[in-house]
C-alpha cells in the first residue's frame, strides 16, 4: 500500500474499504458466561441440542386427560371419567396416557367419580416433544447477534457459557488543542455497540514521536486513532504512522472524512479518523464497522429499501455519507456529506452515495443500513 497525502489524488471509498478488509479474518472465539453474552456475535457451536422440550409438557393449569374420554362432554351432559384425571400445572410433564389438558373448571371432582363438562382436542394445552426446537440444532447461530431468546434456549439446554467473537480495540486519542475527548468517547461507544471490546483508550500528544510511541503499545485486533489526520501545522498522525512502519492510504474520497487514513501496522488493521464528531461518525460507519463485522465473523447486515421523500444531491467524485430518518414507509434525508449533531441524533439509517453518482431523485427506492438496534 502506498502513502497518499490528502492534498493529492484521493482514493475511492470502495478501493479503500477493499484494501482495509483484505486479509482480515475473524478473531478466535472465547467462552463467555451467559449473563455477559447478550449482544455479542456468536461463534460456531456443535449442532448437539436435544429436542426441546424433552417430553410432552402442560402449557396450562388444569387436568391431564385422554381426549377420547372427553368426547361428548358438556355442561348439559356431564361425562363420567373411567380414568381419574391428573392435576397439572404449566411446565409439568404430561402423565403417561394423557394427551390433553382440560381447564380446571371443566372437571367436577365434588363426588367420588370425576365428571367432565367440556371437551379437548388431542394436544390441547400440551407442548409436544421437539415443538420448541427439534433435536440436533446448535444452541446459538454462528454469526448472529446473541439475543434474549438465544440465552433462553442456552439456559434450557443447561449451558452456562457460549462461544463468542469480540475483537479487542485500542483507541489512541491524539490530543486536541482544547483537550476535548468528545469524539474519542463517541467512537469508543460506537465500537462497544458493534461487538467490540475496548482494550485501552490512550492519549498521545500532537507530535509524531508521541503518537508513534502510543502505537507501540499492547497487541490488539484493530487500532483506531482519533485526530491529527489533516494538513494543519499540528496534524502529525500520518507522519507518525509512517515513522512506525505502518502501510497506509491517506486521503479518501468520502464526505465527511476525506482526511481519513487506513492501513496496517504489521498485521493489525488501523483506521485514523479526523477529530470532528461528524468525521468520526461517518468514518466509523464507512470503515470501522465493516472491520469489526469481519473480525467478529458477523453475518451480513441487512438494509431496508424505501423510497425517498425528497432528492439527494451529491457531488460526483466523492462518496457522500447520507443520514436518513424514517417516516412510516419512506426515507427522509437529514444530512448529506456534512452532519450536524442533531442529524446524528435523529438518524435512523445511513447510506453512501457512490462517487460516480449525482445522487437520487425523489421517490427513488434506496437501501439504507439501520443505525438503531443495528441488524
Amino acid at each position: 500500500m502506498t502513502m497518499h497525502q490528502p492534498t493529492g489524488a484521493l482514493i475511492s471509498l470502495e478501493a479503500a474499504l477493499a484494501t482495509l478488509l483484505s486479509g482480515v479474518v475473524p478473531v478466535p472465539p472465547r467462552s463467555e458466561p451467559l449473563d455477559r453474552a447478550l449482544g455479542r456475535v456468536a461463534a460456531a457451536m456443535p449442532a448437539s441440542l436435544p429436542a426441546l422440550p424433552l417430553r410432552d409438557i402442560s402449557t396450562i393449569d388444569g387436568w391431564a386427560c385422554r381426549s377420547l374420554d372427553l368426547v361428548g362432554a358438556s355442561p348439559y351432559s356431564p361425562l363420567a371419567l373411567s380414568t381419574p384425571p391428573v392435576p397439572v400445572e404449566v411446565g409439568d410433564v404430561m402423565p403417561t396416557g394423557s394427551d390433553c389438558v382440560l381447564q380446571a373448571d371443566l372437571i367436577d371432582c365434588s363426588s367420588p367419580i370425576a365428571f367432565a363438562v367440556g371437551e379437548a382436542a388431542p394436544g390441547q394445552g400440551v407442548r409436544r416433544v421437539g415443538e420448541d426446537m427439534t433435536a440436533h440444532r446448535p444452541p446459538v447461530l454462528e454469526g448472529g447477534i446473541i439475543g434474549a431468546a438465544d440465552l433462553l434456549i442456552a439456559r434450557k439446554a443447561g449451558l452456562s457459557q457460549i462461544p463468542v467473537r469480540s475483537p479487542r480495540i485500542r483507541v489512541i486519542d491524539v490530543a486536541s488543542v482544547n483537550h476535548e475527548t468528545f469524539s474519542t468517547r463517541l467512537v469508543a461507544e460506537c465500537v462497544m455497540t458493534s461487538n467490540g471490546t475496548i482494550a485501552a483508550i490512550e492519549t498521545a500528544n500532537r507530535d509524531a514521536a508521541s503518537i508513534a510511541a502510543a502505537l507501540a503499545g499492547e497487541a490488539c485486533d484493530l487500532l483506531l486513532l482519533i485526530g491529527g489526520t489533516g494538513a494543519g501545522r499540528l496534524d502529525a498522525t500520518a507522519e507518525a504512522l509512517t515513522l512506525s512502519g505502518a502501510s497506509i492510504a491517506h486521503g479518501i474520497a468520502v464526505r465527511p472524512g476525506d482526511t481519513t487514513a487506513i492501513g496496517r501496522l504489521g498485521s493489525t488493521p488501523l483506521v485514523a479518523l479526523a477529530g470532528a464528531p461528524d468525521h468520526v461518525f461517518a468514518g466509523f460507519l464507512a470503515f470501522v464497522q465493516p472491520v469489526l463485522d469481519r473480525l467478529s465473523g458477523r453475518s451480513k447486515r441487512i438494509g431496508t429499501t424505501l423510497p425517498l421523500s425528497r432528492k439527494i444531491a451529491s457531488m460526483v467524485g466523492f462518496s457522500e455519507i447520507v443520514l436518513l430518518g424514517r417516516e412510516q414507509a419512506i426515507w427522509t434525508p437529514l444530512a448529506v456529506g456534512n452532519f450536524s449533531l442533531e442529524a446524528m441524533r435523529l438518524a435512523d439509517a445511513w447510506l453512501a452515495v457512490p462517487g460516480d453518482s449525482e445522487g437520487y431523485d425523489v421517490g427513488t427506492p434506496v437501501t439504507a443500513m439501520p443505525l438503531r438496534n443495528s441488524n
